[in-house]
Formats: structure tokens, sequence, C-alpha cells
């Protein structure tokens, strides 16, 4: 079994950034893929950003120039730098990850239990 758990979620001004933490723990062989997606009520789930294991990164364009992901492979965690933050960016941010366990070959997707982002003056 592998667990998620994110950090840094809260309450910042518009303009204003934050960074969100993502560490992965329990049965885990290899992470290839590693991201975070948001979600607001009322509208579809979006995926923010991927990261791979090789350092190949993807944006959705809502966010590129001002949102950076990063990954500390021997940590098993992803991180997410949001600058110049706008109330759109208001959601709730949920970390997954492509896992390999130990032992297995199968790659599943787990999900973290998501951290509220509110951007609001």
């Amino acid at each position: 079994q592998v667990q998620l758990v994110e950090s840094g979620g809260g309450l910042v001004q518009p303009g204003g950034s934050l960074r969100l933490s993502c560490a992965a723990s329990g049965s885990i062989g290899r992470i290839s893929a590693m991201g975070w997606d948001r979600h607001t009520s009322g509208k579809e789930r979006e995926l923010v950003a991927t990261a791979t294991s090789g350092g190949s990164t993807n944006y959705a364009g809502s966010v590129k120039g001002r949102f950076t992901i990063s990954r500390d492979n021997a940590k098993n965690t992803v991180y997410l730098q949001m600058n110049s933050l706008k109330p759109e960016d208001t959601a709730v941010y949920y970390c997954n990850a492509a896992v390999r366990g130990l032992g297995s070959n199968w790659v599943l997707d787990y999900w973290g239990q998501g951290t509220q982002v509110t951007v609001s003056s």
C-alpha cells in the first residue's frame, strides 16, 4: 500500500505565493510520474502539472509561467511552487503518483487527500 500526504495549502492574497509538498510512503518500488490536479466545486477536475522521474514536466496552460513542479526522487516527494496566484486558482489540490510497488510489475495510480488553496483578499 502507498500513501500520499500533502501539505502547504492555505489562504493567500492575490499575487502571493504558496508551496505545496507531497510525500509518498509505503511499499514503493519505483515512482514514474508525479503531479498535481485541482478541483473546484462545479468545475471539472483539472490537471495542473506533472513531472516524470527523468525530469520532464508538463503544465496546464492556465498555470504555465506561474507554477513550477519539482521532485526529490530520493525522498519520493513532489513540490508545486505557485507564484502570482489568482482568485481562479482557488481549489482543492490533489497530489497523484504512478507507482510500481515493491516486487510488483503493476503500476497503480494513487492520490492524496487534498489540500485547500484559497486566493482571496
